[in-house]
């Protein structure tokens, strides 16, 4: 199941999700499945055709469990025991060489069994005995590796080094397993070239995982420090960025935070899982002056100026830039088009389709008197374009792939700045958008959020973690 959605470009942790992601895209699909024999597979590509716009061609032994359960299902066969649908001389030399290879099989020695409890073996074994061990076995969790495994194992069966499965493993090892596994992790990934600062799991309780994560940002102003998580429910939790234990949160009116990004001063706005833009000022510094100034200013604050200007806007994706002023706050929308509000004010059309994410940092001059928004927008069209409200954007894709972004962030951190994105089949990418150096990551679950801060830090939001990275080769 894995193996297919990588192919198919998606991420799936279970059979439904892979027929899920299949049904959402409406992209005319081919699949063929070649020598399928078990009746459990056999239900997975039943369930795939029923997807309108799939077609999959199976090829399965008479006899088998998979073929017992798709002959009565209904579905076109093509019985190559039959004379008339085969050249016999090349069938005889096909079935020699099956029997030979057979010989061969049988006569060489047995899989070892895996130490399914010794983080450095499951590392460095064959990942799929690894993942048939785990799904077959019933003695225990293994010290929570079963459990990590399992999470992770679409990118932890990709090919690839021992060393970069322990670090995969570590993104979604619980604080409940065996105090040893993380240690042993830690160790074995030492060469790779992220590292995990810390990660917080289901279940875990020290600090609390913060829950499913629809939507990210870094905290500015007097929410420095912090990390802004909206989730399933209608509030907004701040988690200490050092650590992800608890700070404080805040209930929105609206529903979820789908998109969200932080002000200079504190304020927060979000767009709801409908568009709708809202500002939440609760964490909004003061900006009175003291003594008789302050009596005497009763203007409108910053945050109060900002709701202003935004009032009534709708969008799929939002940014933050600060700035002289207000600052550049820009939007996506679903025809492709990214508009800037506040200091700036302007729009430009940079997509085929839905823009899906939106990262913003400000470039300052080198004598400090201007500053300038640069905005990096992620779409549905499988893009990554770079643009400067007021100007022309960028000729050209900073990033461009055959599948959808699904979250993206900007900062300006100490190699200059820097994006990283999150794309619909698992794969994360921080580039150096001067240079174009790139590092990428595949965690394994489905990536529902990014954010990244000016040390450079990488916050992934999923399902059922939260994790910081580290770049440990700054390229």
């Amino acid at each position: 199941m894995w193996s297919l959605a990588d192919q198919l470009g998606v991420v799936a942790r279970s059979p439904a999700e892979l027929v899920e992601a299949l049904a959402r895209d409406p992209r005319r699909t081919v699949i063929v499945l070649p020598d399928l024999h078990e009746a459990e597979v056999a239900e997975l590509v039943l369930d795939l055709a029923r997807v309108g716009h799939a077609r999959l061609i199976v090829e399965s032994r008479t006899g088998s469990g998979a073929h017992q359960r798709l002959a009565g299902s209904g579905c076109a066969e093509l019985d190559l025991d039959l004379e008339q649908w085969r050249d016999q001389d090349r069938f005889e030399q096909w079935r020699a060489s099956w029997a030979e290879e057979i010989a061969v099989n049988a006569s060489s020695e047995p899989a070892t069994d895996v130490e399914l409890a010794d983080p450095g073996a499951i590392c460095r074994a064959d990942p799929w005995q690894v993942t048939a061990a785990y799904e077959k076995g019933t003695d225990g969790e293994y010290g929570g590796l079963r459990t990590a495994w399992l999470k992770a194992g679409q990118a932890l069966c990709r090919q690839q080094s021992p060393a970069s499965r322990a670090l995969i493993l570590l993104s979604v090892l619980g604080d409940s397993a065996d105090p040893r596994c993380s240690p042993a992790l830690k160790k074995l990934a030492t060469g790779t070239d992220w590292g995990v600062e810390w990660s917080r799991v289901r279940g875990d309780m020290t600090p609390p995982w913060p829950g499913p994560v629809s939507a990210l940002a870094t905290g500015r102003g007097p929410l420095e420090d912090s990390l802004l998580v909206a989730g399933a429910g209608s509030a907004v939790r701040t988690v200490q960025s050092a650590d992800a234990s608890a700070r404080g949160r805040v209930s929105l009116p609206s529903d979820r935070a789908a998109s969200l990004t932080a002000s200079s001063d504190g304020t927060v706005l979000y767009l709801d899982e409908h568009g709708h833009l809202d500002v939440e000022s609760a964490w909004a510094a003061s900006s009175e002056g003291s003594g008789i100034a302050g009596l005497l200013d009763d203007g409108p604050t910053p945050a109060q100026r900002l709701a202003d200007v935004l009032r009534g806007q709708k969008g799929t994706s939002i940014a933050y830039a600060e700035g002289d002023d207000l600052g550049t706050v820009v939007l996506g929308d679903r025809t492709g088009a990214v508009r800037s509000f506040g200091d700036i004010t302007d729009s430009v059309s940079l997509h085929e389709g839905m823009v899906t994410a939106l990262g913003a940092l400000t470039h300052t001059s080198e004598d400090g008197a201007t500053t300038v928004p640069l905005v990096y927008s992620g779409g549905q069209d499988g893009t990554v374009r770079a643009w400067s409200p007021g100007h022309e954007p960028m000729a050209g894709t900073l990033m461009q792939r055959s599948c959808p972004v699904v979250a993206m962030d900007a900062a300006w951190t100490a190699s200059g700045p820097t994006a990283v994105v999150a794309w619909a089949d698992g794969l994360v990418e921080w580039i150096n958008c001067e240079t174009g150096a790139q590092q990428t990551l595949r965690l394994g679950p489905p990536v529902r959020a990014l954010a990244m801060d000016t040390r450079g830090r990488v916050f992934v939001g999923m399902d059922e973690a939260l994790t910081c990275l580290v770049l440990r080769r700054q390229v």
